[in-house]
């Protein structure tokens, strides 16, 4: 069981630069990737996303890859492509002529030109620095994966916790079920005699068919059936190495159904305060689930 929340980072060196590479994640119910890349490197996002993709099943993850130039790296004079420049001042010059402007053609005139100047992330290839890339990529999802390995762990133990007041509340319901429909009749017994019907005997074939009814109405050995089968499919989920969060999710609302149909059909104040409990726990128990890949 993993947590959706994480962080992690890489980096790497590369032909005089640095690439690094800074992941994050946090919750979401389906899996979503926002990838920010310098403008030299945006030809590599359906990369980046399809690795993170394999990794991350559920969660939004925020991938922020950064490039600089390592310290100490002189390279200067390949910022200036001498060619073009030559070119651009002299056609500048013939186009100051023709037009008979004053003034000499500047060396920031030529400099600004397009291509002529380049910072060394511009000079990077693409292609070339895809390797120093996935390194860095890699490094930093596994960082996130571990994190999020360790507070799945804690989310674990938390749902358990939330799995154990439930069941301890559904033994409590099995166990005063059976004599729901007993109870019914004594209140039934005493209502008739509260009534001054004296001569209804408790065979009375009108008052055991009530009782019948009753019992059939406030019947929720379905119900409690179906919440052991959820709490057996919990236990299983903790043993799981795929995601879970769905499988969560699907539960929480299952149970929540069960709960419901037990308030609605119990008759029975001892029912009805552990459906509260229920209630309460099982909220707990959604919100929890919530953050689980």
């Amino acid at each position: 069981m993993k947590s959706m929340t994480g962080y992690g980072r890489g980096e790497c060196a590369q032909d005089g630069f640095k690439l690094t590479v800074e992941l994050s994640s946090v919750n979401r119910k389906q899996a979503e990737v926002s990838v920010t890349l310098p403008r030299e490197l945006d030809m590599l996002e359906t990369q980046i996303r399809d690795v993170v993709n394999r990794s991350v099943a559920r969660g939004r993850v925020n991938v922020r890859v950064s490039l600089h130039a390592a310290e100490g790296r002189l390279s200067a004079r390949k910022h200036i492509n001498h060619a073009l420049a030559k070119d651009y001042a002299t056609e500048l010059a013939k186009l100051a002529k023709s037009l008979k402007l004053d003034g000499g053609i500047t060396l920031d005139q030529v400099l600004r030109a397009p291509g002529v100047f380049h910072t060394d992330e511009e000079l990077a290839e693409t292609e070339d620095l895809w390797p120093a890339v996935e390194k860095s990529l890699s490094q930093g999802l596994a960082a996130l994966l571990k994190m999020r390995e360790r507070e799945g762990a804690h989310l674990a133990r938390d749902l358990a916790a939330r799995i154990a007041v439930l069941q301890a509340a559904v033994a409590k319901v099995q166990k005063q079920a059976p004599v729901t429909a007993e109870n019914y009749r004594q209140n039934l017994l005493e209502r008739i005699k509260s009534a001054g019907l004296e001569n209804i005997a408790p065979d009375d074939e009108r008052l055991l068919k009530e009782i019948v009814l009753f019992a059939d109405r406030s019947d929720i050995s379905e119900e409690l059936t179906r919440l052991q089968s959820h709490f057996q499919q919990f236990a299983d989920c903790c043993k799981a190495k795929e995601p879970v969060g769905r499988t969560l999710d699907f539960l929480a609302q299952e149970m929540n159904r069960e709960i419901n149909t037990i308030g609605s059909k119990a008759s029975d104040a001892v029912i009805s305060r552990e459906v509260v409990t229920l209630k309460a726990e099982l909220e707990k128990f959604r919100e929890q689930a919530m953050n689980v890949e």
